[in-house]
């Protein structure tokens, strides 16, 4: 109905008309008081408490009211229709703009449609309106660049940064908070110092937000001593800072590091909040330290009356899974006060598989409504992990019968300020042929070397051969050979991975570091891996 209703309504030359529909109301249904304030004031009172409200008929009835008073006209009416139908349809919002020239709106129109835009993830037609703009300020680039990082657009938030130094405007501390997330996110380094350095060029002063920013920034690009040196040059009196290096050490598996900060915290009585916790609790599950996990658990509510949440609990199962207390996980699940999520399922099927327990993997994926390609795939490995192959190959069968494609890992390393990703046997790269004499002659070589794949978890009963060749091609390595090629002899290299690492390419990267003498940085989902002279910062407990 409410689609027959915004059809309905149209662009002429002449004017917006609206013709009758069917339905329960008018437009001389909707009651304004009269004339004191004027009709205008009270549609734009009206718009704006139904663009709060999402009140849909109401909204509709209004864009009536508008045409019949003649206000089709207005700008500033039009943009505030156009964001009362992004709060509950954006293409009714789409259509209307369609339709009338919003190339005529005044700035800060089109700044609140692009961001209503952004909000819904409509990121191509907010990049249709940005263009469509003739004079923007700074807030309209703030709002681009947010939108992209906020939709995990991070490429084009760097184009639009450097599009907007290149217009002359100068960024202010959002738009360097922004650009340092996508920073972040990537892992780009070497972007990371350049931003750094325009922030310190132009003398941007280090609030709160920007300095647990920054150091989240090089903690995520590897750079975990430089974080430490920006905390400890910026003042400390808000939580987030010291969440932001807490959180840092977690990630690169620096659990006493983190419990250290944690005590200096307390002494400087800045008190912890739930994400200090997740934080600790992060720490201590990636280092095995099941104890301590449990004395924070404990100390959070105890002490500081903090409620544990979620993500308290999912840090604990992940705590004990990767232990391999896998009943001691399920009976932190079974004992929770609130329904526990698809994510502490997760962690503790992903346990499971590590601990190869079908029994209670089954139980995990039970408990699971929507099964994405991650749960199958997980489910599939703990099979064979204790070679059921029967029982895999039905959750392969599953999976083609209900069309769900395995999720692809995806790899992506930055030379000269540019980001180059990978997929798994991917031939799309530009020096694709070069990628892989260098990726082959490594392989030889640490063959030599005496490694040996490690094909436990392949996903098929198959030859070792063929279960092999399924390894040799995954995208962190042909990443690697992409950083070999680019980079120096005894350079650092660093990648990053959308996917955890599997075992066989944790194990040869340990070896490849051995032979070519050099420091190889992996940052996969959960963590960083440091691979130095055939060890891994890891201790290989990931």
């Amino acid at each position: 109905m409410r689609s027959e209703i915004i059809k309905r309504i149209y662009w002429s030359k002449k004017r917006i008309c609206v013709w009758p529909w069917r339905s329960n109301h008018s437009a001389s249904s909707i009651e304004f008081p009269p004339n004191k304030p004027s009709d205008h004031e009270l549609l734009v009172r009206s718009l704006e408490e139904y663009k709060m409200s999402r009140n849909s008929t109401a909204v509709i009835g209004t864009h009536a009211r508008i045409i019949k008073l003649g206000y089709e006209a207005s700008l500033s009416l039009t943009s505030l229709l156009v964001t009362a139908y992004m709060s509950f349809n954006h293409s009714f919002a789409r259509q209307l703009l369609h339709d009338v020239p919003y190339w005529n709106f005044n700035v800060v129109s089109f700044n609140l449609i692009i961001a209503s835009f952004l909000k819904m993830g409509d990121i191509d037609f907010a990049k249709r309106m940005f263009r469509k703009m003739s004079k923007r300020d700074l807030i309209s680039w703030n709002t681009m660049i947010g939108g992209f990082v906020r939709n995990a657009r991070f490429q084009e938030a760097f184009v639009f940064f450097r599009k907007m130094l290149s217009s002359n405007v100068e960024p202010d501390k959002f738009t360097f908070s922004s650009i340092i997330t996508a920073c972040a996110r990537v892992g780009a380094l070497d972007l990371a110092k350049w931003i750094h350095s325009l922030l310190t060029e132009r003398r941007v002063e280090l609030n709160f937000i920007l300095s647990s920013a920054l150091i989240d920034m090089y903690s995520k690009c590897g750079r975990i001593e430089t974080a430490k040196a920006i905390f400890r040059s910026v003042r400390h009196n808000d939580v987030s800072v010291w969440n932001s290096m807490i959180n840092g050490l977690a990630m690169h598996g620096l659990a006493m590091d983190a419990v250290a900060t944690f005590s200096e915290m307390e002494a400087d009585n800045i008190l912890p909040d739930s994400i200090t916790f997740v934080g600790l609790l992060t720490a201590c599950s990636h280092c095995g330290l099941t104890q301590q996990g449990r004395e924070y658990f404990d100390l959070m509510s105890r002490k500081y009356l903090i409620k544990p949440q979620l993500e308290h609990y999912g840090s604990m199962v992940d705590l004990f899974g990767r232990a391999g207390l896998l009943e001691e996980a399920y009976d932190i699940i079974k004992g929770m006060p609130i329904d526990p999520d698809v994510v502490i399922w997760r962690a503790f099927l992903s346990a499971c598989r590590t601990h190869r327990n079908p029994e209670l993997g089954e139980v995990a994926v039970s408990k699971l409504s929507h099964l994405d390609s991650g749960d199958y795939v997980l489910l599939s490995n703990t099979y064979c992990s204790v070679s059921k192959w029967d029982a895999a190959e039905n959750v392969r069968h599953m999976m083609r019968k209900k069309g769900v494609s395995k999720s692809r890992g995806r790899s992506w390393i930055e030379f000269g300020r540019v980001i180059h990703q990978f997929k798994a046997g991917d031939r799309t790269h530009s020096e694709t042929e070069l990628i892989y004499m260098v990726l082959e002659a490594l392989i030889g070589r640490i063959k030599e070397e005496g490694f040996v794949p490690v094909t436990d978890l392949v996903l098929m009963d198959i030859s070792e051969e063929e279960k092999e060749g399924n390894l040799t091609y995954h995208s962190e390595k042909l990443a690697l050979a992409f950083g070999i090629l680019k980079s120096s002899p005894g350079s650092e290299i660093q990648v990053s991975k959308n996917l955890r690492t599997c075992l066989d390419c944790h194990s040869w990267m340990k070896l490849v570091s051995k032979v070519l003498k050099r420091v190889i940085i992996v940052r996969d989902r959960i963590r960083f891996h440091r691979f130095e002279d055939g060890l891994c910062t890891c201790g290989d407990y990931w």
